[in-house]
């Protein structure tokens, strides 16, 4: 744990530089190439404007990162983020679990206090099968609407508590908002109490009970809008997506894909971010030599 900390804390140390060294480069070539989107409070939305590409979000990965938040992974690279929110148990997640252990694959569970309080032993069976179980907060509030660290803190720590009992184990440090509802505030709130943001780049609807969607249309989302990074969010309570789950693997791995877990993306976009910002470095050195 402590080598983890101490790398994350160099990378961010190290983009701290780059970015102090980036910024009166730039200015001074008299341009800049940085345009980000920043977030105020509202939903987390998306925009799909090319089929096989990561779709825009409404605030941009580099706005995000400097909280450590992330919506999707690598452009480039053929992987999928598989993620689910719990927010009460159904009745479809041993099913879901199921089809996760045939593939091999594993994803992430954001979960809520009810869940774990209600259903220690699936929680424990994720834990067991290699699985992240992620923090959806203790009573999945409107969290755009708090802005304050110690309301916050209660929150996630109430959760971290529910998880301590029941596992034994400390929870990652993985957050997911409730209905994706979250201000640039929040995202700093999560940071200073040591965890990682981590909205979505795919979803559908599919947490409406009593309006579940057919397989078809289930399929014909998922499968046309996938892309490479994909951080997908799927909702354990639909019986839709047990039923799906193992032949919507088994079409994503026919297309090539591959799946990776959370700790992997968050690790990976540190590395892809210090790499831009060394580029962007050198590119503004270059320009001011040439002026």
């Amino acid at each position: 744990m402590m080598l983890i900390i101490e790398k994350k804390h160099l990378v961010i140390a190290l983009m701290c530089c780059l970015l102090v060294l980036a910024v009166p480069l730039a200015y001074g070539s008299g341009r800049s190439d940085a345009v980000t989107v920043s977030a105020q409070a509202g939903n987390w939305g998306l925009s799909f404007q090319e089929e096989g590409k990561t779709p825009v979000g409404n605030a941009t990965s580099e706005f995000l990162a400097q909280y450590d938040a992330y919506y999707a992974g690598e452009p480039d690279e053929k992987v999928i983020y598989l993620t689910f929110d719990a927010g009460y148990e159904n009745g479809y997640t041993p099913a879901i679990l199921d089809a996760l252990k045939k593939h091999n694959v594993k994803a992430a569970f954001f979960v809520v206090g009810n869940y774990i309080e209600s259903c220690p032993e699936l929680v424990k069976r994720m834990v067991d099968e290699g699985h992240i179980v992620g923090n959806h907060t203790y009573s999945h509030p409107d969290m755009s609407k708090i802005s304050d660290l110690e309301s916050f803190r209660k929150e996630i720590e109430s959760l971290e508590e529910c998880y301590r009992q029941a596992t034994g184990q400390e929870m990652q440090k993985f957050y997911r908002p409730p209905q994706g509802k979250y201000s640039e505030q929040n995202l700093k709130n999560a940071q200073d109490i040591g965890y990682q943001t981590v909205f979505w780049s795919l979803a559908y609807v599919d947490w409406y009970v009593d309006q579940q969607p057919t397989h078809e249309e289930a399929f014909s989302k998922l499968i046309s809008r996938i892309h490479p990074g994909a951080v997908v969010l799927l909702h354990s309570t639909s019986r839709t997506n047990a039923e799906i789950l193992d032949e919507l693997l088994t079409r994503w791995e026919d297309m090539g894909y591959t799946f990776g877990t959370l700790d992997q993306l968050t690790r990976g976009e540190q590395n892809q971010m210090v790499s831009r910002l060394s580029l962007h470095v050198d590119r503004a050195r270059s320009l001011r030599s040439l002026g």
